[in-house]
């Protein structure tokens, strides 16, 4: 058995030591950890890409497919999911670290915009602009970002996902235990998620019911879309009318299904297109709103109701619009109707 007086090779148990101590990755020698109940059944290759901070993906998935990755002294590839008592082997890491500025597009540090926190969970209010993960040219998104700025923090996931222009409230696990609660709560549609939107148009109805299936598909140029079809995935919003302005209708949406994009799909069916939307919109009427003021899509998940993933605590939580979405109504206020 290896033992960790070897020299050049350091132990480590995930549950337990701090990514602070993963110091010995830019040295030229090789980590072995011990994977702890913390890490267990993640993807290598995420769990990688997580805690060797500043090393490009594509180096991660060549050391991965090279073999110098090892699990239990086994080659295994990038889906290989870890185990509980795996003992991983890093070889020597010789990529140069970049400083990386822990500013978000809002200016100011995430762990600023936290509403939320307790030892399993942590909900943030997530700026517009602002990707939940890297990935596709984005370099570093929320997750990214959160546990460069809160490395004690031994696992930090996303519970689920918000577009990058949409802002409000997004949930991270602190706890696996509280990701897989929180994860069977989604599917079983026991978390109360509601949406702001501003759409074109008037809207008639005070309470509409949409049901409308989804169909997820790739563009000529690789990119994700979703359009109402037949054979698509069941998909069911609510939807509430909360005011009327010239030209426009302030909507909430209440989520009952969590199809990609389905606020916005739904919506722009039914020619009633989100303003700013630069995938499902109106490009036209977009084009003249910048000057007005209004340089983003107009959602924001503002409002969310749930109750703890571990000891059933009820738990609601809100988030105000952001000033630059509160400043473009003003625009319109004199010209409201109030629904």
């Amino acid at each position: 058995m290896v033992g960790p007086e070897m020299s050049g090779v350091a132990w480590g148990n995930i549950g337990l030591i701090s990514i602070s101590k993963m110091t010995a990755l830019s040295k030229e020698s090789v980590t072995l950890l011990e994977i702890g109940e913390e890490a267990a059944t993640q993807r290598v290759d995420n769990y990688l890409t997580r805690h060797l901070k500043g090393v490009p993906k594509s180096h991660i998935y060549r050391i991965v497919r090279s073999g110098e990755v090892r699990v239990n002294g086994k080659r295994v590839d990038c889906a290989y999911r870890l185990q509980n008592g795996d003992r991983l082997r890093i070889p020597p890491i010789r990529i140069a670290r970049r400083e990386d500025p822990r500013v978000s597009p809002a200016g100011s540090r995430l762990s600023r915009h936290v509403l939320f926190e307790d030892e399993a969970i942590l909900v943030l209010d997530k700026p517009a602009g602002l990707a939940v993960h890297g990935g596709s040219g984005i370099s570093r998104g929320v997750i990214e970002q959160l546990r460069q700025e809160r490395p004690e923090l031994a696992f930090l996931e996303l519970a689920h996902r918000l577009d990058r222009e949409t802002s409000g409230l997004l949930i991270l696990a602190k706890r696996r235990p509280a990701l897989t609660g929180l994860h069977q709560m989604m599917r079983e549609g026991a978390i109360d998620k509601r949406y702001l939107a501003l759409v074109r148009g008037r809207w008639r109805d005070s309470l509409r019911h949409v049901r409308l299936p989804l169909h997820k598909y790739l563009t000529s140029d690789g990119e994700r879309r979703v359009a109402v079809r037949e054979d698509g995935q069941a998909a069911h919003t609510v939807f509430r009318l909360q005011g009327v302005y010239e030209g426009f209708s302030l909507l909430e949406a209440e989520l009952k299904t969590g199809r990609t994009h389905q606020i916005r799909v739904h919506l722009a069916h039914l020619g009633y297109p989100i303003a700013g939307d630069e995938k499902y919109g109106d490009f036209g009427l977009n084009r003249t709103l910048a000057p007005q003021g209004l340089r983003r899509m107009f959602l924001h998940a503002h409002a969310m109701a749930f109750v703890h993933p571990l000891d059933s605590r009820p738990i609601a939580l809100s988030a105000p619009l952001p000033a630059e979405l509160v400043g473009f109504l003003a625009t319109r206020e004199d010209a409201a109707v109030r629904g």
